[in-house]
């Protein structure tokens, strides 16, 4: 499962993710070099809800699933951790057990950082104690804009404002024309709809509608965005 290094795509993904680039230099370098890689086929799990947390972890490559499963043992998608984003750090700083289930989605590669290590680079660089504060703040923006949504936006803008998001982290230029962009992640339309919190058959109904607009094109291999600007002004009607 281990292998030494990242391949030129993955350390680019990882160099140049929101975060990680704003580190300074050394920070970047003294992360870099304890870091492993792991690297997964998809389906497998990568870290278990309940496990102490031993590692910080960055993906480089492909997308980390992040689930809890209901009462019922029906698994739940929460999130897709994209390259570039690093997670895992909250277990180890309150020293909890993980709170969800990772698992690889498509071939997928990990950087892990031990916590011990994760703990000397601390120690060493009080700029990584800020910058995780950052980091955090992002993060809780970000949740609390989602519950936002959640309880004030329609249906057709949630969806709107998603798949926006999903080209911007896995959007492919099409082959066939220039300016649309087919989405990379692969997402069963059951899965797009634990995303957004409602049913498959609810969101079926949203990309057809959207698909008559030629806002998007529904594809046996996934999602195109035919017009990104008419997607947009979908996200925002409502705001």
């Amino acid at each position: 499962m281990e292998e030494p290094i990242l391949t030129i795509d993955e350390r680019a993904a990882i160099n140049s993710g929101r975060w990680f680039s704003t580190l300074s230099p050394s920070l970047r370098h003294d992360i870099l070099r304890c870091a492993y890689v792991k690297r997964y086929k998809d389906g497998e799990l990568i870290t278990a809800r309940g496990e102490p947390p031993e590692e910080w972890i960055a993906c480089a490559r492909g997308a980390v699933r992040v689930s809890s499963t209901s009462i019922s043992g029906k698994q739940i998608t929460l999130t897709y951790v994209e390259p570039g984003i690093w997670f895992g750090d909250v277990a180890i700083f309150d020293g909890d057990r993980r709170t969800h289930d990772a698992y690889a989605h498509g071939e997928t590669t990990i950087l892990c950082v031990a916590k011990a290590d994760f703990k000397k680079i601390l120690a060493h660089h009080a700029e990584l104690y800020e910058a995780l504060l950052r980091l955090h703040a992002r993060r809780i923006r970000q949740l609390y804009g989602l519950v936002e949504d959640l309880n004030t936006l329609p249906l057709r803008a949630r969806l709107a404002k998603q798949l926006l998001h999903l080209v911007r982290s896995y959007g492919v230029p099409s082959l066939s024309d220039g300016r649309e962009m087919r989405i990379g992640l692969q997402l069963a339309q059951e899965e797009l709809a634990q995303l957004l919190g409602a049913s498959r058959q609810r969101v079926n109904q949203e990309l057809k509608s959207m698909e008559r607009e030629e806002t998007i094109r529904i594809e046996p291999g996934g999602l195109v965005i035919r017009n990104r600007d008419a997607l947009m002004l979908i996200a925002d009607a409502d705001n």
